[in-house]
């Protein structure tokens, strides 16, 4: 019983991820050692968790997208397995419908805090800024406590059924389920490509592929070359002598030196509240009372009266939707604006709202591609690669190799956005930094992406055209890891004719077991 406790302790901090920032701690790389730690056989958590982050590695909720539940799935696909002791095979194939209902559960959940924007509306309406911050807090911990809940009731109700109905399943399913799950990393892969394959840039997902098949080279010297090779790449051209003093004069020309009225400690608050950005997400007004909950310290020290407090509630509670890792570039603009239209009557208080809506979309797509598709990709690569041989060290580098650069660029993008206001932004646009910076996250995410199925996939065919002729022999004479990359590239392929996720984890999951039983497919 004590270990239905812990793992069902394990699913609430797993859903804290919203209150804690989107810093990855929710991954299955993560939970699943922790399970095992809970079962008494960590090293076994750490294998199943390494399996299960292959197969959602492309899993990540962007936008409005709400994707299969990795948490609730992990967890307990990984408990139930552990429990029947029959290893990452069953781990795999429950998680995956695990994960599917309880994604309907949040979707439900995102659909069902809505209702709270009305009292949000009168609390701003009020000026009312503790009431705003209370109910955004609360409602962050509705989906903890509520999945937590399930989880627990999942196990109680469960375990013995579960255990005694995989007890008596047979060992051609055990097989084909391993095989299955072989083939699962494709989706994950195929999802990083939708996010950042594009024609300018498609070549170097085979660089990497072809340097982890032909040359060996493991994921994390494939990334070190990808820094390297999107530096050269994006590197701006040359400046013609004499443009920079007079970019200089242009700039002291237009720019209007203020004192500022923050200190460090306001915005050090700002920047810890925006962990919470996420907290009450709903698909009718996104991250608004989020952004309003970061931006508090400034609008509590610029807005003395109830009236100019409102309006500030109202202004910030209006659609907000961005990447939460440069979410605090636009609260550090937001709050030079907030500090100017409080000391200069004639600032339209519009341009704020204007100023938001205008960067959260240009910003969203930089980041995301920036930490989902490059930051998290390393991480995952390098991790997952040293945890299916069991070494916890490959969760311990997937958390800091992800986070350490995720914090000091967040906080540090808080501080940027006040102190150089809409300047730097236009500096920004000017130079193409934003571009430069898109493009070049794109080269390296791209390069570990296509290192991955050459790495982190187990393909083969026993086939053979005869005596001592295997099929397999040939392919890889002809292309190494062929199997895993044509997989990757056929499940891009349905992606992008619009297939959803889901039947398409299964579709993976049919073929990879059928494949075992008609004996074409090994691993």
């Amino acid at each position: 019983m004590l270990s239905y406790y812990l793992i069902t302790l394990i699913i609430f901090f797993g859903h804290s991820e919203d209150l804690l920032g989107t810093t990855l701690l929710s991954r299955p790389l993560v939970l699943a050692p922790l399970v095992g730690w809970a079962l008494g056989d960590w090293q076994q958590g750490v294998v199943i968790g390494a399996s299960l982050e292959l197969i959602f590695m492309g899993n990540i909720k962007v936008g409005a997208a709400i994707p299969p539940d990795v948490v609730t799935g992990g967890v307990l696909g990984t408990a139930f397995a552990m429990i029947s002791h029959k290893g990452v095979g069953i781990a795999l194939a429950l998680a995956i419908p695990i994960s599917i209902l309880a994604e309907m559960l949040l979707s439900a959940l995102f659909v069902t805090r809505s209702v709270f924007n009305k009292t949000f509306s009168r609390y701003a309406e009020e000026g009312n800024w503790r009431g705003v911050q209370r109910l955004h807090v609360l409602s962050g911990f509705a989906k903890p406590v509520l999945m937590a809940l399930v989880g627990f009731l999942t196990l109680q109700l469960g375990a013995d059924v579960m255990k005694a109905f995989l007890e008596r399943i047979p060992t051609w399913v055990n097989t084909g389920l391993q095989v299955a799950g072989n083939f699962l990393p494709a989706l994950g892969f195929a999802l990083l490509m939708n996010l950042l394959f594009h024609k300018r840039v498609a070549p170097y997902f085979f660089l990497g592929f072809l340097l982890a098949a032909y040359l060996k080279l493991p994921v994390i010297a494939i990334g070190g070359l990808g820094v390297i090779i999107a530096l050269l790449v994006t590197a701006p051209p040359a400046r013609v002598e004499g443009s920079e003093e007079e970019d200089e004069q242009s700039s002291s020309e237009t720019t209007v030196e203020r004192t500022p009225l923050l200190g460090r400690r306001e915005l050090r608050r700002v920047f810890w509240r925006s962990m919470l950005l996420e907290a009450n997400f709903n698909f009718e007004t996104w991250q608004n009372t989020g952004f309003a909950f970061a931006i508090m310290p400034v609008l509590k020290k610029f807005y003395t009266t109830k009236e100019a407090m409102a309006a500030a509630l109202q202004r910030h509670l209006q659609l907000f939707n961005t990447a939460t890792y440069g979410s605090t570039l636009i609260l550090g603009l937001t709050a030079a604006m907030e500090e100017q239209n409080s000391t200069d009557p004639e600032f339209d208080a519009e341009s704020i709202n204007s100023v938001k809506l205008g960067l959260m979309g240009p910003l969203a797509g930089v980041f995301d591609s920036l930490f989902w598709g490059t930051l998290k990709v390393i991480a995952a690569g390098v991790g997952t690669s040293l945890a299916l041989k069991g070494n916890v060290l490959g969760v311990v580098l997937f958390i800091v190799l992800f986070n350490v650069p995720h914090l000091l660029l967040r906080y540090q993008l808080t501080f940027i956005g006040y102190k150089m206001g809409t300047r730097f932004l236009m500096q920004l646009s000017k130079n193409n930094v934003m571009d430069r910076l898109k493009n070049g996250a794109a080269i390296l995410g791209l390069m570990v992406v296509g290192a991955m199925p050459a790495t982190l996939m187990s393909i083969h065919t026993p086939l053979s055209f005869g005596e001592g002729a295997g099929l397999q022999g040939v392919l890889d004479q002809i292309v190494p890891a062929l199997l895993p990359l044509g997989l990757t590239f056929l499940t891009w392929y349905f992606i992008k004719r619009g297939v959803k996720t889901t039947i398409l984890l299964l579709g993976l999951l049919a073929l990879g077991f059928l494949g075992s039983i008609l004996h074409v497919i090994t691993i």
